[in-house]
């Protein structure tokens, strides 16, 4: 099956209070929002290894040294590494060039309830059927996955991470660089309290 060879990278914030999710704080508290922040990485994990695709690993921010990280990797049998240093873009345009060449790549974050394992095969086939990219859409304007054949630099640079032109400009960079992309759904994250009336975990 050719969507074996397509790789997944996962990126996670240590579930530590006062560091993770800090925009649910003020309706959680940092241990509550720390909490879920860690109920929604077990569970993305489960995702990406349900999908069945290739080598699972998890991005790990500041370091893959939190408990959590480490159960994940033993229960789940997936690689963990350190994020890059840098702003989101240089982070994420990291994973993607030190891809190998010919392993497309999924990448994506925690903050997704809704995403399931036939999402991820639903990108996974759009490459290998010959789309250049993928994406999973937010309904905020954002994006929670992105999949590439290639890495294409001009994706990650100047863009306004957590705001809602981050999808808007990325398709004017496809549109720009003349590449064929998919969004196979549109899904909905968890970013402040007015989302958490959604969330049934």
């Amino acid at each position: 099956m050719a969507t074996a060879r397509v790789d997944v990278a996962i990126f996670a914030k240590a579930p530590v209070p006062g560091y993770a999710k800090t925009r649910l704080i003020p309706a959680l508290g940092a241990d509550g929002a720390a909490a879920l922040h860690a109920t929604m990485i077990q569970r993305t994990v489960r995702t990406a290894c349900a999908a069945n695709l290739a080598r699972v690993t998890l991005w790990c921010a500041p370091d893959p040294s939190h408990g959590l990280f480490r159960d994940l990797a033993i229960k789940h049998g997936i690689a963990l590494r350190q994020q890059f240093p840098g702003g989101l873009g240089a982070r994420m345009l990291a994973v993607f060039r030190g891809q190998p060449a010919d392993r497309p790549l999924l990448l994506i974050g925690t903050d997704g309830p809704a995403l399931r394992a036939d999402h991820l095969l639903a990108c996974a086939r759009s490459l290998h059927q010959g789309d250049d990219a993928s994406f999973l859409p937010t309904e905020d304007g954002g994006y929670l996955l992105i999949g590439l054949r290639r890495v294409v630099p001009s994706l990650f640079a100047g863009i306004a991470w957590g705001t809602s032109s981050v999808m808007p400009q990325t398709r004017r960079r496809l549109r720009r660089a003349g590449l064929r992309w998919s969004e196979p759904d549109t899904l909905w994250d968890v970013d402040t309290p007015d989302d958490l009336r959604r969330l049934s975990v």
